[in-house]
């Protein structure tokens, strides 16, 4: 079967990408596989400063899941530009994930990245606090997400923008037509749920940041319920993640109309799991019979 996928601009090898913040830079898997075989990396979360996160404890484990409270640390854009992307094979499919606290920023890093060659596409991190507006998150109001986009479309040049879209929100549709009205190519969802967690015996959070993000396996049913609804109120290809560790949940997430996938929180469980689900994928599909994506995506009987 030919795993290829297409979305708008954007040709992948296949649907498995890394999502952002749980394969680095690509550098640090280059042990456990091919980077090139993948459909493609969500490069670690970029911004124009380097950013040192949140203090310690910044990860928790959960049933069938994790916290997280990174707090977006990275080495800044100057640093990555000359020290990372010069290193990560070519070939590889890259995705720069883009992290700002002001429309204006995200613009600015938009500008950056659009004239370097080896980054594909640009994905923006609509989960983050509007330092202009008391912390609330860009992608809970649909004017400010409209806001971002429109900034980096205007300055993105030919790399077509994902939009990343929060669960944190009252109906992600919502968020989703507005993402795409300011001119998003693609969406990709979902981002952690907000979440917590305690320690009874000290009787501390087990994370210093006290909220964290939930990913995992436990979230799933939570992403392919969203991916469905925005998948059926936009025309632009989404991408879904959330829980994905086999082939069976790639497969669950292409019947409710995805067009490719990420796959995070287990990579840390599995670095090698994203080069194992393609060849998984490709015979799960060829098995049940599926002779191309275009076929068998969105065809959940309902």
């Amino acid at each position: 079967m030919d795993l290829t996928v297409k979305l708008g601009p954007l040709t992948l090898r296949n649907p498995i990408i890394t999502a952002s913040g749980t394969f680095g830079y690509g550098l640090e898997f280059l042990r456990y596989g091919d980077l090139s075989a993948l459909g493609g990396i969500c490069l670690k979360g970029i911004s124009l400063a380097p950013r040192t996160g949140n203090p310690m404890p910044r990860i928790a484990e959960t049933p069938c899941g994790m916290l997280n409270a990174i707090g977006l640390q990275n080495v800044g854009v100057e640093k990555f530009l000359k020290e990372k992307l010069p290193y990560i094979p070519a070939g590889a499919t890259l995705i720069a994930n883009l992290y700002a606290q002001t429309p204006e920023d995200f613009g600015e890093l938009a500008a950056i990245f659009s004239g370097e060659d080896k980054i594909a596409a640009l994905e923006v991190n609509i989960s983050c606090p509007n330092v202009r507006e008391g912390g609330v998150q860009f992608g809970q109001d649909p004017h400010m997400a409209s806001a971002v986009v429109g900034a980096v479309k205007k300055r993105a040049g030919s790399k077509p923008v994902i939009v990343k879209l929060s669960p944190n929100v009252t109906d992600v549709r919502v968020i989703a037509r507005a993402a795409v009205d300011a001119g998003a190519d693609m969406l990709s969802l979902i981002n952690t749920l907000s979440g917590m967690a305690v320690d009874i015996r000290t009787r501390k959070s087990r994370l210093a940041n006290v909220v964290g993000g939930l990913s995992g396996p436990a979230i799933k049913p939570v992403a392919l319920r969203m991916v469905h609804q925005v998948v059926q109120s936009v025309n632009v290809p989404v991408i879904g993640m959330g829980g994905i560790v086999s082939a069976e949940d790639v497969l669950e997430f292409i019947l409710v109309g995805a067009h490719a996938v990420q796959v995070g929180t287990y990579n840390f469980m599995r670095p090698d799991n994203a080069f194992r689900l393609v060849e998984e994928v490709r015979v799960l599909a060829e098995t049940l019979g599926i002779e191309s994506w275009g076929d068998y995506r969105g065809t959940l009987k309902v």
